[in-house]
């Protein structure tokens, strides 16, 4: 019996409970809500022992990158500021985006929340979240007559 790898399934999960958090949070009081100006591309992997996030942050100090994982939730959020924000002088067009970014995504039982690392480089932010172990496939070796 063989395992069949389908990425677009985490994708599809992923998705489905990103747009149930942000309709829960349409509910909550304006005062718990989240507010973002701006909302960075991210990809989604799943590779055998693991799962990586990557984040296009250019021009966000990784100091100002806030994650954070509870109940099964994923939270990147931060910002990203610019001198043509409060100066605007001299720019004849303004097309790149600024100020706070907000995401969350719900992760799958399979994700080991206590082994979740993260790295910024080159403007892409990086976090793998490791799978548990237990679920980890069994390769099961087939012995001939003997």
């Amino acid at each position: 019996m063989s395992t069949r790898h389908e990425p677009w399934n985490l994708l599809s999960q992923l998705q489905r409970e990103l747009e149930r958090s942000m309709e829960m949070g349409r509910q909550q009081p304006e005062s718990s809500a989240v507010t973002a100006e701006w909302t960075p591309a991210v990809d989604i992997k799943e590779e055998i022992d693991r799962y990586v996030l990557l984040a296009d942050l250019p021009g966000v100090d990784p100091e100002r990158i806030d994650i954070t994982m509870e109940n099964g939730i994923l939270t990147l959020k931060g910002e990203r500021d610019t001198e043509a924000k409060s100066r605007r002088e001299g720019y004849k067009r303004i097309e790149r985006v600024f100020g706070t970014f907000y995401r969350r995504f719900s992760l799958p039982d399979t994700a080991d929340a206590e082994g979740i690392g993260a790295r910024c480089r080159n403007g892409v932010l990086e976090i793998v979240i490791p799978k548990k172990s237990s679920v980890q496939p069994k390769k099961i070796v087939v012995s001939g007559e003997g």
